[in-house]
This record gives C-alpha cells, sequence and structure tokens, in this order.
C-alpha cells in the first residue's frame, strides 16, 4: 500500500526520479540563457564554428519553454517552483549586502583593508542566508549555469508574483512511438501571455435628458376631449331640427 505517498513514481526508483527532476528543472532555466552560448556557456564561435546558432543546434526554439509528458509536467512543476521561491527569499539578502561590498580586486591593499573593517562583518551578515539558498538551489538542480540564470533573471522576473510562476498547456498532438499526451511546462510573464482587454463603459444620458416634457401628456387629453364632445353637440342639434 502506498498510505501517505504523494506523487507519481513515473516508473523510476526514487533516485532515479530525483535525477529526472534535476535534469528537466535545469533543461528548463537553460532555454533562458544568451542565443550565443551553448547549454555549457561557451560561445559557439570560438569552440564550434559549424555548430551556430543559425543551424539550429542546441538552441531552444522558444525561450522558457519544455515540451514532456503531462504527467512528468504536473511532477515538474512544483519542483520548479519551489526552487523559485528559494531564490526569491535571497533576492532582499542580496540587496543589504550590496549596500556593504566593495569594488577592489582580490589581493589588493585596498581588498585587504575592507576584509579587516566592519563593512565586510555586515556584508558577511547579510550574504549568509543568500548563500544558504544559493547552496539549496544547486542541490536541487545539479547545474551551477542553472543556478546563475534562475538567481540573476528569474527571480527578479517574479519578484511581484507571490506563487504561479509556470503554466502547463496540453498539445493536442500526441508524442509519436507510445502516443503518450504531451504538454508544455513554460514561465508565465512573457510576451506570449493573453493580454485582458476590457470593453469600453458606455456612456448614459442624464435623468433630466431622459425625462419627458410635463406639458405633452396635458394637451393630449385635452385632444382626446375634445374629440369626444363634437359628437354629442352634432347629435342633440340633429334632435332640435326634428
Amino acid at each position: 500500500m502506498r498510505h501517505l505517498k504523494k506523487g507519481r513514481r513515473l516508473g523510476r526508483s526514487s533516485t532515479h526520479r530525483k535525477a529526472l527532476f534535476r535534469n528537466m528543472a535545469s533543461s528548463l532555466l537553460l532555454t533562458e540563457r544568451p542565443d550565443d552560448v551553448n547549454e555549457s556557456y561557451y560561445l559557439y564561435s570560438d569552440y564550434l564554428p559549424s555548430d551556430t546558432p543559425s543551424t539550429g543546434h542546441n538552441t531552444p526554439k522558444v525561450k522558457g519553454r519544455i515540451v514532456t509528458t503531462v504527467q512528468k509536467a504536473k511532477e515538474l512543476r512544483p519542483y520548479v517552483e519551489k526552487v523559485i521561491t528559494i531564490a526569491k527569499a535571497a533576492l532582499p539578502h542580496l540587496e543589504e549586502a550590496k549596500k556593504y561590498a566593495t569594488t577592489a580586486k582580490p589581493a589588493t591593499d585596498e581588498y585587504r583593508t575592507w576584509r579587516k573593517s566592519e563593512e565586510w562583518q555586515k556584508w558577511n551578515a547579510a550574504m549568509a542566508p543568500a548563500l544558504a539558498a544559493r547552496r539549496r538551489a544547486v542541490a536541487l538542480l545539479g547545474n551551477q549555469r542553472a543556478v546563475e540564470i534562475l538567481f540573476d533573471e528569474i527571480a527578479p522576473r517574479f519578484v511581484d508574483r507571490n506563487g504561479g510562476y509556470t503554466r502547463i498547456l496540453k498539445l493536442a498532438k500526441p508524442r509519436l512511438g507510445d502516443a503518450g499526451m504531451q504538454a508544455i511546462l513554460e514561465f508565465v510573464g512573457n510576451e506570449r501571455d493573453r493580454v485582458k482587454t476590457e470593453a469600453e463603459r458606455p456612456a448614459f444620458d442624464s435623468d433630466e435628458e431622459k425625462a419627458p416634457a410635463p406639458a405633452a401628456a396635458p394637451e393630449a387629453e385635452v385632444a382626446e376631449s375634445q374629440t369626444e364632445e363634437a359628437p354629442a353637440e352634432d347629435a342633440g342639434e340633429e334632435k332640435q331640427e326634428g
């Protein structure tokens, strides 16, 4: 029995399943890398002149998106959002540490003086929670390049958003080979988001313009009374003549 055990096994052992989530989460983050570098962050032009982005090798078709099965996407989504939440928690500490940081290069007299000052103590205390969060992200992703993208680009993007950093879009076309149902897992807040448009509220006339004229109704009643009295007078004249 699998009592109190949530989640899908996906036909894998526990260690294999964790490795799967690490690799897929890193792949999703690495799609946000620059176009001129590979997953290992080397330049195409410097190492592989024939393997350039124009050839389409190792370059994501759409940034911030991966295609997988529906079951894997549903299990991977909370994993990715957990990592983003950890990175967001470190942002205030990084901003605080910038106040006490130095621009001096290591192994210089200015840097040595800063290391012995009280500013370094404050910087070290502010960086401790951020460093702990970064180490947790490295343990969950297993890819230093993906962690850099997470802290530098993804986390600042969702600083004003409380959860719901990704979405799942089911694809109608099944996967070739095993007919598995496919889905897209992507980050929200991009140029592909649906823009909500609201219709303009119609401008209604004021109550004074809508109100009927007060003299219209009495005139109509007077006209009707005159038409009713006219036949009665004609009948009285005919009796007198007779």
